[in-house]
């Protein structure tokens, strides 16, 4: 049962949510900023902002017409030195409530727009709406614009409508863009409908007439007009359907600029959850680089680059499944610095071995504030100091704040 009440905002929640203090518990309010004193609908714990009557000066109008309704932005309506200080905050939140007192440096914002974007796609009234779900609903909404996406991938929307127009069931899809330097690649997963050889033929057609780099249904590339890539270092990797790339290339640059910067000059290097090479090939213009990654295809793209590409130190790529089987001590010393970029799980299993091991320097990239936290508390307790915290926006307008970390021996 929800209620009508008027409530101050005294501060902002990690989620970018707008915090009352209560005589019960705190209600969070998305959209409401500190200082501001505000009408919801409260429901337990959550509020929906119904009027402001005492706005912030902080208040700004969004860029974006679907703010408020799609659920992937969450804070268009904060002035820069807000969302700075809030975004940066995250960061020491997280790494004070593992009893970590450091001194986090301030946000870095790279710019760009996002290369990647995964989006849902649905049958509608009329026709087929591709888009973001609202914030905590299996709401659809249909977007016209994203000021954080890559423009090509927003302005390939309406022709990719009608491409996928016939496969998609009242149950939906999810549609994988990757916008890489040979054009926009492809992935729709949750397809019920076998596609005939006349559905594949008007399909491949279709997706070569809209300069397509590739098509994928699921596990079936339906046409390949040029290999999807993107260059790291001195090497061209091709990727594989809907694998993992750094969200935006800029902050990507950011992350192998910090990363390069802390390592130094070394002989050896472990790049641990290393994907398809964004650190390791940048790493192996210096030292010799030995790459680990739970994903077979990754791997695979990794290798096969690292075959073509010049001007590197060899580097050995293999597939290893660092939560089940991490490194141990023992082969963690056999190299001068370790780097690893995890998923948002983190990588709690092998912080631990590495905060047994003798490597002199560590380099963590994370975009998890939390986990991050977590795994560094096993680093200091082994041992370690920890040289720099660096929050980098990658995710602008979002929760999430990349961070790239040095620890030191």
């Amino acid at each position: 049962m929800s209620d009508e009440c008027e409530l101050r905002i005294t501060r902002l929640g990690a989620q970018g949510d707008g915090v009352a203090e209560t005589t019960g518990a705190p209600v969070f309010v998305p959209f409401a900023l500190a200082g501001e004193r505000v009408i919801a609908d409260v429901d337990g714990a959550r509020g929906r902002l119904l009027r402001i009557l005492q706005p912030s000066p902080d208040r700004i109008a969004p860029v974006c017409r679907h703010f408020g309704t799609c659920g992937g932005c969450v804070v268009q309506h904060m002035s820069s030195n807000v969302y700075r200080a809030w975004k940066r905050d995250l960061v020491v939140s997280a790494f004070a409530a593992r009893g970590l007192d450091v001194t986090v440096g301030d946000l870095v914002e790279p710019g760009g727009k996002r290369r990647r974007a995964v989006l849902s796609a649905e049958r509608s009234d009329n026709g087929v709406a591709i888009g973001f779900h609202e914030a905590q609903s299996h709401a659809l909404v249909a977007i016209a614009e994203c000021p954080v996406l890559d423009p090509k991938i927003v302005a390939a929307i309406p022709a990719l409508k009608t491409l996928i127009a016939p496969l998609i069931s009242k149950l939906g899809a999810r549609l994988t863009v990757t916008a890489t330097k040979s054009g926009l690649d492809v992935l729709l997963d949750g397809i019920e409908r076998k596609l005939t050889p006349d559905v594949r033929s008007r399909l491949a057609s279709e997706a070569s007439a809209l300069q397509l780099a590739r098509l994928a249904i699921g596990n079936d590339i339906v046409v390949e007009t040029l290999p999807p890539f993107l260059t790291f270092a001195t090497a061209d990797v091709v990727l594989s359907p809907g694998c993992f790339v750094q969200a935006v290339a800029e902050a990507e640059t950011e992350m192998v600029r910090r990363i390069l910067a802390a390592v130094g000059k070394v002989k050896s290097v472990a790049d641990l959850f290393c994907g398809v090479g964004a650190f390791t090939f940048p790493l192996a213009a210096r030292a010799k680089v030995l790459a680990f990654d739970g994903n077979q295809p990754a791997i695979a793209a990794l290798n096969a680059a690292a075959k073509k590409a010049t001007g590197l130190k060899p580097i050995t790529a293999r597939v290893r499944d660092l939560f089940r089987e991490p490194l141990s001590p023992l082969e963690l010393n056999e190299h001068d610095a370790i780097v690893f970029d995890p998923p948002r799980a983190g990588a709690e299993a092998q912080a631990q071995r590495l905060a047994r091991s003798k490597v002199k320097t560590v380099v963590a990239a994370s975009c998890n504030p939390a986990t991050l936290a977590r795994d560094a508390r096993h680093l200091v307790d082994g041992g370690y100091k920890i040289e720099s915290v660096t929050p980098i926006d990658q995710f602008v307008y979002s929760a999430h704040v990349e961070v790239v970390a040095v620890f030191r021996r």
